[in-house]
């Protein structure tokens, strides 16, 4: 599985030759340094440790600079794992933008924007009590949340009022539109969580993996090698 750690820069749009525009999100994918490599054998599993941002070194914890300066690694700020890395990779190199190309299919993951504290009209599109006929107090509550005699309890899981936003997400199954390898950027089509400057994570889409085709075109791609045949 392949994957990078990034950051969100952006929204932009680019124009195909035939002159048609695609919205897309631009992602500084680099460059990643590998740290550790896993094994079976030393570790249990396999998986490739990259490391992003490059950063001084008295802007480090100790925990962390110590981890780095174990494995003789440049000290990064954001450290993530990768298990099951489909590249040969070693500690020391380099990798960026270019372990994907234009038409791979990526998921994006990353945290959603904080709304802070929210009220259900805006957290759950509630629809709110009537603005007419008496109504005081109630445009914008939930109404009762409780039972009677039995239970006679709030139900778990009641959509209520509270914190909104600054949760993990995965966008799945993003077009790779644009891949520039001297500025390590991948342009991707559409949104991604997130805020402007947060990071994110792309990796190769578990759905439509590298090789992936519609159905449509496989179907076709069949009846030609039955003729063939």
């Amino acid at each position: 599985m392949l994957g990078l750690i990034g950051k969100k820069l952006g929204q932009t749009r680019v124009y195909d030759a035939k002159g048609v525009m695609t919205p897309v999100t631009i992602v500084l994918a680099g460059p990643n340094r590998v740290l550790q490599c896993k094994t079976q054998q030393s570790d249990g599993y396999n998986a490739v440790q990259l490391g992003f941002n490059d950063q001084k070194e008295q802007r480090l914890t100790k925990a962390l600079l110590g981890h780095i300066k174990k494995h003789n690694g440049v000290a990064v700020k954001k450290i993530l794992e990768f298990r099951d890395f489909t590249k040969e990779v070693k500690p020391g190199d380099v990798v960026g933008a270019t372990l994907f190309a234009p038409g791979d299919f990526v998921d994006a993951i990353g945290y959603t924007k904080g709304r802070g504290f929210e009220g259900v009209v805006g957290r759950h599109a509630f629809a709110g009590g009537d603005s007419t006929h008496g109504a005081k107090g109630w445009h914008r509550r939930s109404g009762a949340i409780g039972q009677r005699l039995f239970p006679g309890t709030v139900m778990r899981g009641m959509k209520m009022p509270g914190h909104m936003g600054q949760v993990r997400r995965t966008a799945q199954n993003l077009l790779v539109i644009q891949v520039r390898e001297s500025d390590n950027l991948i342009l991707i089509k559409g949104a991604i969580p997130g805020s402007n400057g947060d990071y994110v994570v792309i990796r190769e889409s578990k759905k439509r993996p590298k090789g992936w085709k519609p159905h449509a075109e496989r179907a076709e791609n069949k009846k030609a090698e039955t003729k063939k045949k």
